[in-house]
Order: C-alpha cells, then structure tokens, then sequence
C-alpha cells in the first residue's frame, strides 16, 4: 500500500470546532467523490486540543489517501489534476485551509509487535 499524508492548517479566522464540521460536512464529500475508485482509503485525524504541547500547532489536521499501488495512485493523481476538479478542490480548500501551511508527502510504515499491555 502507499500512504500519502497531507498536514494542513486551518485558517486563522476559523475556530477548530468550525473547521471541523464544515471538513467532515462539505470537503470531506469532495474527497470522497473524488478520489472514488482511486484511493483504497481517506482518514483525516484531527489534533486533539486538550492534549496539545503549544497553543498554536503547525498543522490541526493529517489527511491519509491509501493507494494500492503507485500506479493508482498516479492515476488518482492525474485525475485531480482535471481544470474542473482542481478548481471545485481549491474554492473549497480557500474556505477551510490556510494556503501557506501545506505539507505532504509519502510514509512508509514498519510495525512493532507488542507485548499485551499490563495492568497499571
């Protein structure tokens, strides 16, 4: 699998409750639609603010898009690329993000096993 993450920051101007909503009510329905068929996965894990070390994080939200493979995600990738795509991508994005605290790239994963947790 390939695992590509976005870091994105909310826009000074939206409170994190807000940002939420509107990602999971309205962006989220964008990603869904238009990564269907591509993307193996779409997750996005929110900071938790009561457990923050700073009070203004770089990022308050990860965006994970799962691929089965690199061409599939190329071809995703091509696809997002359409003018029409791109530009309903971006209007929304200007609603939510703040434009330069963008980040991304791609992770590789290596697993540990555990031993079973103990009571504390």
């Amino acid at each position: 699998m390939i695992k590509q993450v976005v870091f994105l920051k909310r826009r000074k101007d939206l409170d994190l409750a807000t940002f939420k909503d509107y990602y999971e009510a309205h962006h989220r329905k964008i990603g869904e639609r238009v990564l269907a068929g591509f993307a193996a996965s779409y997750i996005r894990r929110y900071l938790d603010p009561a457990h923050l070390p700073a009070a203004n994080p770089p990022f308050d939200v990860i965006t994970e898009m799962w691929f089965s493979d690199w061409a599939a995600q190329k071809a995703c990738m091509a696809h997002l690329s359409d003018p029409l795509i791109a530009a309903e991508i971006q209007a929304d994005e200007a609603k939510l993000f703040d434009p330069d605290a963008k980040w991304g790239g791609f992770l590789s994963e290596e697993v540990s096993m555990m031993p079973p947790v103990q009571p504390h």
